[in-house]
């Protein structure tokens, strides 16, 4: 016997022998997936290749998109924000840039993501209550007022009106005397997890994908530097879906819009590149950290491997993270400070492109300043003071990482293969197979929180009698009145020709085939507001009313 193993047997031993003194908390540790831990990892219980590894920058990105990655510039910084009028969001804006924010990222109103004018019925109540009230190109303006858009580079959590606001955002550029080739950013525009998950969908999903294609060629020939879809796994975790499904479900998603594009006549290596992913962060670090390495090496095997792009670009997974909401507790709100540095550590550590991290408040109101600065600087503590921005992948070769990593992979795998025995993504939205999965696995999630088998610090253990209340943000309660009476002076003022004659195009592009990107802009620089432009592209399409 080697001493090697000799030493090994031994710890085996004085393993048994305290345990018969100090036994485990748990009879079987799991990851928020279900993954087994076992007791420990490495050359005595991993028969792990390092060499399948490969290197930071190289296929299947692993490791990292980037050969230096943070070493050479930090992820972007993004603070979502959006709230009450354009005016107010605007100076919350210019606010968290001085701060030193390095993004933007905006949060629409209910009405702004389901394509309704604040003076409609359905509006009622919702005006800039979760977000910002955007109605036409002024109120884009209002919002982007003095924040140079060559410079800044901008997300939007927009969906199915997603080609109306990059068409304002567009125009507002053109305005500055910006380019939109110079532009860069990020819409969001991923419909099939609004079917999954988050509900607010307006057309069918026929006619969505074909916005989504239209959005892509558009910007290919015009607006290069914009990220044309966010296939977005953050709401399908916020959902109640665990890691795997996160991961699972956005990919199989990312499968649909690429062939839907193919469909369309694109070019796989036209359109790959720009696309871009969004993800979740909780709080099991080690299984976080493996989700993101898992996603890079599963998209790259995908888009090389299935689909024959030539590009390296187009095999790269790059991706936005935020981290978990639903993780967030209204009790003890000061503990998400802690929650969410956990979180974040993970995207950094897993090698996210860009990062919001979420306040403290959230789960009472939206963010006031003070709370909006702390979670700016948890990033920026994060990168300047902790040092794991330093050196490239971290973690790497650690066996429980690797561990973790091969498992999701491999969990991913098999979901990907029953979605696509139903016949894809898109089909399996249409049979509610993803919706049953993600209520199964919140369903037991909520049953472990409430017998308290789930310890959420603050909520069902170590709690506090009399907690004090913090200061909340509130939304001016006129703001609808207002945004009603500056919709009607806006519609008075306009050229009311122009606006129809626009809008009758528009109608005549939706009956045909034609790229409707091109009408969409036209209609947004002549004024017409998002629910004229919606309403006619509900006229023609129909509307989507659930499984």
């Amino acid at each position: 016997m080697s001493k090697h193993q000799e030493r090994v047997n031994n710890w085996k031993l004085a393993t048994e022998k305290s345990m018969q003194r100090f036994p485990e908390r748990k009879q079987t540790f799991e990851t928020s997936s279900k993954f087994e831990i076992d007791r420990l990892y490495g050359a005595e219980t991993e028969d792990y290749d390092i060499e399948k590894l490969g290197l930071p920058g190289e296929y299947p990105y692993t490791r990292g998109i980037q050969p230096t990655m943070y070493r050479a510039r930090y992820w972007t910084m993004r603070q979502y924000a959006g709230f009450g009028s354009a005016e107010e969001t605007n100076k919350r804006f210019r606010y968290l840039l001085k701060q030193g924010q390095t993004g933007l990222s905006v949060a629409f109103d209910l009405p702004t993501q389901i394509g309704y004018d604040s003076d409609h019925a359905m509006s009622k109540g919702e005006v800039g209550k979760v977000g910002v009230a955007i109605d036409s190109l002024e109120d884009m303006e209002a919002l982007l007022r003095d924040i140079p858009l060559d410079q800044v580079s901008t997300s939007m959590t927009i969906n199915a009106p997603a080609s109306v606001l990059l068409a304002m955002y567009i125009a507002v550029a053109e305005k500055q005397g910006v380019s939109s080739e110079k532009i860069s950013g990020t819409i969001q525009n991923d419909i099939l997890k609004e079917y999954i998950a988050r509900g607010t969908y307006i057309f069918p999903p026929k006619p969505s994908m074909r916005l989504i294609t239209d959005i892509f060629a558009y910007c290919k020939e015009q607006v290069p530097k914009w990220n044309t879809i966010s296939i977005s796994g953050y709401h399908i975790r916020e959902a109640g879906a665990n890691a795997v499904q996160e991961l699972a479900f956005t990919i199989a998603n990312g499968k649909a819009y690429v062939d839907a594009a193919l469909e369309a006549g694109l070019n796989i290596d036209d359109f790959a590149p720009r696309l871009a992913f969004f993800f979740n962060a909780h709080n099991q670090f080690f299984e976080e950290v493996a989700k993101f390495r898992a996603a890079r090496r599963i998209w790259a095997k995908l888009m090389k491997e299935h689909y024959q792009a030539k590009n390296p670009k187009s095999w790269q997974l790059r991706f936005h993270t935020q981290t978990g909401g639903s993780t967030l507790t209204a009790q003890q709100p000061d503990n998400n400070i802690v929650r969410v540095t956990i979180q974040a550590l993970s995207a950094v550590m897993g090698g996210t492109q860009s990062l919001h991290t979420n306040s403290r408040d959230e789960a009472l109101a939206l963010p006031t300043e003070d709370s909006a600065r702390i979670a700016l600087r948890t990033q920026q503590i994060i990168a300047h003071e902790s040092g794991v921005a330093d050196t490239v992948d971290p973690l790497a070769g650690s066996y429980y990482v690797e561990h973790l990593t091969d498992v999701m992979e491999d969990e991913v795998k098999l979901y990907l293969e029953k979605i696509e025995s139903l016949g894809g993504a898109v089909a399996a939205v249409e049979q509610g197979y993803m919706q049953r999965e993600i209520h199964h696995t919140s369903y037991e999630i909520q049953k472990a929180i409430e017998k308290g088998d789930e310890v959420i610090v603050g909520m069902n253990s170590f709690t506090v009698e009399n907690e004090v209340q913090p200061e909340l943000l509130r939304v001016d309660p006129t703001l609808g009145e207002k945004q009603k009476e500056k919709l009607n002076r806006l519609k008075s003022a306009r050229d009311h020709d122009r606006v129809s004659a626009r809008l009758g195009a528009l109608r005549q592009g939706a009956q045909g085939a034609e790229n409707l990107m091109p009408l969409i802009l036209d209609c947004v620089r002549d004024y017409c507001t998002i629910g004229e432009i919606c309403g006619i592209l509900r006229e023609e399409f129909g509307e989507f009313t659930g499984i």
